[in-house]
């Protein structure tokens, strides 16, 4: 069943707002971004920033985020991190897209209609069918807080950090079936700093992803990106689980090395 965001607490915006910001112009390859957590706003607004200007090559044609959940325990239905974002940015309800899961035949349906050019993808958290991906003409690109293919899965920042590297970095690449297996567009190094804990770095990356995004963008329409992107070499990859209830504890038996990279993750700790 497809699910349009619904105005919590906010006020739509009005039409000439909308006029102003999110009109449609045909001249413009239509975009769709799906994210969920505070951290991929960091896109979305270099996204709609990008879009903005008078030479813009691409409009944000819609959002797809989480659907909307209970929070503080249960009192409340509150909307995504980043579909709150865009309300407060002025972006259309209409035009936010809440699926409970990317492959609904409503919600592809709905995708269809817009006919996007290009998807762009950023902790959005659920998984995409092949019925999603055959949709977009440009394929979905999605950034990934890690150098592909180190760190494949939901928690890259968290598990780079458990293993004490001294360097990570933030990779494009276009989506594939496969998990985080697709080519690299291109990606950015970063050198970690052993005091920094994983929502900063995560934040970090996705700060210099969104960069990394809006140069490459001519060359994706373009599509001169596609014939340069990278295979990844599988036989180097490595994976990067969520972290489990049982490895959310720090224990004084484990050596002080481990405490250290898991203090970095904001663990809770056990005596």
């Amino acid at each position: 069943m497809l699910r349009q965001f619904l105005c919590f607490n906010a006020s739509p915006p009005s039409a000439s707002s909308s006029i102003l910001c999110f009109s449609s112009n045909r001249n413009r390859k239509p975009l769709v971004f799906l994210g969920s957590p505070q951290v991929s706003a960091t896109v979305l607004d270099a996204l709609l920033n990008a879009s903005g200007a008078p030479d813009s090559l691409f409009e944000v044609a819609a959002i797809v985020t989480q659907p909307p959940s209970r929070k503080d325990r249960g009192k409340k239905v509150l909307p995504s991190p980043l579909a709150q974002h865009a309300l407060d940015r002025g972006f259309p309800s209409d035009l936010i897209f809440t699926p409970a899961r990317a492959g609904e035949d409503m919600f592809l349906s709905s995708l269809r209609a817009l006919q996007p050019e290009l998807c762009i993808t950023a902790a959005y958290g659920n998984i995409l069918p092949s019925k999603f991906l055959n949709i977009p003409t440009l394929g979905t690109v999605n950034i990934h807080p890690s150098l592909l293919p180190l760190y494949r899965g939901a928690a890259p920042v968290q598990r780079a950090l458990q293993d004490g590297v001294k360097e990570t970095g933030v990779s494009l690449a276009f989506t594939v079936r496969a998990l985080d297996a697709g080519p690299v567009i291109a990606s950015q190094r970063l050198e970690i700093d052993d005091q920094i804990k994983a929502p900063d770095l995560l934040a970090l990356l996705f700060s210099e992803g969104s960069k990394l995004l809006i140069h490459q963008l001519p060359s994706i329409f373009d599509g001169s990106a596609k014939l340069k992107a990278q295979s990844q070499d599988d036989s180097k990859a490595t994976l990067a689980p969520k972290i489990s209830p049982e490895e959310s504890w720090l224990s004084f038996d484990q050596e002080a090395v481990v405490l250290h990279n898991k203090d970095g993750l904001e663990l809770e700790l056990k005596l």
